[in-house]
């Protein structure tokens, strides 16, 4: 059935497939075998497992914790596109031992087990299921088909060594045979895939419903989060025609801070001290950028300088930001319900924060009406409250604002929400990922106010581009404009940061020299 063996050792070699040997007569199952389970098992994972007329549970258990914990190997390396181990002949195997496995196993006493023993339970029954069929695999073969059918039973499947990287910054699976990731900026393919569209939309359902979320043909499109606040989207079938399509924007297990974005390149030192004066003084803060530029990372980093002493309410669709203060109150929108009722939006949760007394608010992302009620929240005692918007300048960011708050159905004059904008945005800060992979903060921009009826703004500090090195990455250097004292200057004399941020504005005009990237 697997072809034969090849002569060299490997699973592999000379393109044969997997061997097995001839059909063995059927070996009664194991003594502490269980009654077989029904084959529909898999089909519903998430749900709570519950004993069935003594058959064990009907369903895998849901994760309960991390990724990847307890009882593993170190990460193999991420599977390239012509990784040979991934053959059709060991998606075979694997499905005739996952098959067994399921049958030999109490799904309701393995829910019970700690993640480290529930491993150590399945790896012992699959070896014993590989020893009764007489599979011949090597060992390192045979490790890996151990550690895949853990994280089938137990966690993300073929995703579990693509969460465990830290390098990784997106998973876009697309469909059950085709895995993207994105490294250093890079999107690159590689050879992962999943057994079919039935386990991809498994996965995509146990990653949704651990937040008390849905996706299926009623509600095929989800935004939801794994436990350590990685972000994901799920669009399956009928609306994604080549099977369900996962996305995943993957959250560093060490958090970045503003003294490592400097050693990585994305600000200078004086930018970064000119972001500390930002964070510790309450002004009021946009982060602006394009998709991955970085927005909610830096949004990170400038939350570390608020005080401990402060009340921090956050809003967001997914709750992302991961912030260090012990008095913080973390809210996240709702989807409707199947009857389409019950519904929480973005906007809802900005207009009842203010009645939560907060000292500062943090929504994770603008883009609808909510920008108007986060404006009147900056105006109204909230000094210091931020938010990140999709835009590609930072001017482009105050004329985005202003077209959300007109969608929202408010029949105001132009100037007045300019005016508006104005009273409320002191500085947007703006990322971007260059065409090399970088991520720079290219612009902090000071809103000065209204000259008529246009917006006024000045960078008080930029990056520039120089030029490119052999190797095609950019070459550039940040640097102040030295336009002189920004608008927020005595918010800083108010706080005793005026001379820190005296300081940091002359050397960056000073030292504004070129860096490699």
């Amino acid at each position: 059935m697997f072809g034969k063996r090849p002569t060299n050792g490997s699973p592999t070699a000379g393109g044969e497939l997997w061997p097995q040997v001839a059909p063995q007569p059927a070996a009664p199952p194991p003594a502490t075998a269980k009654p077989p389970v029904p084959a529909a098992a898999e089909a519903e994972p998430g749900r709570t497992p519950f004993p069935s007329a003594g058959l064990g549970a009907p369903i895998i258990a849901a994760p309960t914790g991390k990724p990847n914990v307890g009882g593993q190997k170190p990460p193999s390396p991420i599977p390239t596109a012509i990784d040979a181990r991934r053959s059709e002949s060991y998606y075979e195997v694997k499905s005739t031992i996952f098959g067994a496995l399921i049958e030999a196993i109490d799904l309701a006493q393995l829910a019970k087990l700690d993640a480290d023993s529930a491993r150590e339970e399945i790896r012992d029954i699959v070896n014993e299921i590989i020893a009764i069929k007489n599979i011949v695999m090597s060992i390192s073969e045979q490790e890996d088909l151990l550690d895949d059918i853990c994280n089938d039973v137990l966690g993300y499947g073929p995703l579990e060594p693509l969460l465990a990287r830290d390098e990784i910054a997106d998973i876009m699976v697309n469909g059950s045979g085709t895995v993207y990731i994105e490294v250093s900026g890079k999107i690159q393919k590689t050879g992962i895939r999943f057994r079919d569209n039935q386990q991809l939309l498994n996965i995509c359902q146990r990653i949704v419903s651990q937040v008390g979320r849905r996706v299926d043909e009623s509600s095929p499109i989800c935004d939801a989060r794994l436990p350590d606040g990685s972000r994901v989207n799920a669009i399956v079938p009928p609306l994604a025609i080549d099977g369900p399509a996962l996305t995943i924007r993957k959250f560093r297990k060490d958090k970045l801070t503003l003294e490592q974005l400097v050693k990585f390149g994305s600000v200078s030192p004086e930018g970064a001290e000119i972001l500390k004066v930002i964070g510790r003084c309450r002004v009021n803060t946009l982060v602006s950028g394009g998709t991955g530029s970085g927005k909610t990372t830096l949004l990170n980093c400038l939350t570390r300088y608020i005080d401990d002493d402060e009340r921090i309410i956050t809003c967001e669709d997914a709750a992302e930001l991961q912030l260090q203060q012990p008095h913080v109150v973390r809210l996240e929108t709702r989807p409707p319900n199947l009857e389409g009722e019950g519904q929480i939006t973005m906007r809802d949760l900005v207009r009842n924060c203010l009645r939560m007394r907060p000292e500062r608010i943090i929504v994770g992302e603008v883009r609808g009406p909510e920008a108007f009620d986060l404006l009147q929240a900056m105006n109204t005692g909230h000094d210091g409250s931020m938010g990140t918007l999709h835009a590609n300048s930072p001017r482009e960011a105050l004329s985005r604002m202003e077209s959300m708050i007109t969608m929202g159905g408010y029949a105001l004059p132009s100037r007045t929400i300019r005016e508006m904008i104005c009273g409320s945005i002191d500085v947007v800060v703006h990322g971007q990922r260059l065409r090399d992979g970088s991520r720079r903060i290219t612009h902090i921009t000071d809103v000065m106010g209204m000259e008529g009826d246009v917006i006024i703004t000045q960078d008080i500090y930029v990056y520039e581009i120089l030029g490119e090195d052999a190797n095609g990455n950019l070459i550039g250097r940040h640097r102040s404009t030295g336009i002189g004292r920004p608008k927020f200057w005595e918010r800083a004399r108010y706080y005793g940061e005026e001379t820190r941020l005296a300081a940091a504005l002359d050397a960056a005009e000073i030292h504004g020299e070129p860096m490699r990237t």
